[in-house]
């Protein structure tokens, strides 16, 4: 078997008619669904990333491709999302989790993982270190979500508050234009057959709703985390990002901003600062959705320095 190649258990379901079909990568068969993956490289340990809500793991293609130089590197979609299978959203934390590493064990990659998480996907490998942790090798947060968020946050920003900011059916077709214009100007440097079908992919009802779901019960998933422990003590790198978004500014008060900022900042930090091997890096150049898009060479370069710590 190639490192590109997806095995699966048992011969998957024809893809529907109706569904967009992945461009590089195939499906998993888990539990009756089918979940999307592509792998590249090989070696160990291989490097997982969990994406964030209203992302898909082929957004992250150009940061796997850099990994894949050193490590295994995995992007998935979470059933629900993305390419996978639907289902109903959103999902308890422990059930991603439990996806998650049934999948990897089917795919034969072995553990244990360096888990890359950004945004929402903090959530889900917290979850999976609190009931896997001998499955953890280290970990990269991507501006990720935290349990702690609202004990850092202003009011303004509350996971409560986040919930109630998606936007009904109405506004989302007023924004739907503006949301294409930024899919094709951040995947500008996939490769255009990629490119192209995600740009497509992320303009329909199915995955724009999706996204929306899994963001409806971010302070329940909070709460299943503090129920459980602490991340394992192993290698963190958390990427801060802190430059200043144009629409969150016109949507928020300077004041608030700020606070989030300085909250995001102290956050980070604590998170690092719990583990014997923990390090925040700061990047004022980019923002939250657009990590991996302006800066791979720092997430690259993260996970570099978290595989060769788990490897001393």
């Amino acid at each position: 078997m190639t490192n590109d190649s997806i095995s699966s258990t048992r011969p998957a379901p024809p893809i529907s008619s109706t569904r967009p079909a992945p461009p590089i990568g195939g499906f998993q068969e888990i539990d009756g669904r089918r979940i999307f993956v592509h792998r590249s490289g090989s070696g160990g340990p291989a490097v997982v990333f969990l994406p964030g809500a209203s992302a898909v793991g082929l957004d992250y293609f150009g940061v796997q491709q850099g990994v894949s130089q050193f490590t295994t590197a995995v992007v998935y979609d979470r059933g629900g999302t993305g390419y996978s299978d639907p289902l109903p959203l959103p999902r308890t934390a422990a059930a991603v989790a439990a996806e998650l590493r049934e999948l990897l064990r089917a795919q034969h990659i072995a553990a244990p993982y360096v888990l890359v998480p950004h945004s929402l996907g903090g959530l889900y490998a917290h979850r999976f270190a609190q009931l896997y942790p001998q499955d953890v090798a280290g970990l990269v947060w991507l501006d990720a979500l935290h349990r702690d968020w609202d004990d850092f946050m202003p009011p303004a920003a509350s996971l409560a508050a986040v919930e109630q900011m998606a936007p009904d059916r109405e506004q989302l077709e007023r924004m739907r234009p503006a949301l294409r214009k930024m899919n094709a100007e951040l995947l500008a440097d996939h490769p255009e057959h990629m490119r192209q079908a995600l740009i497509d992919a992320k303009a329909s009802d199915e995955w724009t709703h999706a996204g929306i779901a899994e963001r409806t019960k971010l302070a329940e998933l909070a709460t299943e985390l503090r129920a459980g422990p602490d991340l394992p003590d192993v290698p963190v790198i958390a990427l801060t990002a802190v430059g200043t978004d144009p629409a969150q500014q016109a949507l928020t008060s300077e004041r608030t901003l700020r606070e989030m900022h300085d909250g995001h900042t102290r956050m980070d930090a604590a998170l690092v600062s719990a583990v014997s091997h923990g390090e925040q890096r700061i990047l004022s150049d980019t923002v939250h959705h657009r990590l991996c898009f302006d800066r791979p060479d720092a997430v690259v370069q993260a996970i570099r320095d978290v595989v060769d710590r788990t490897r001393l």
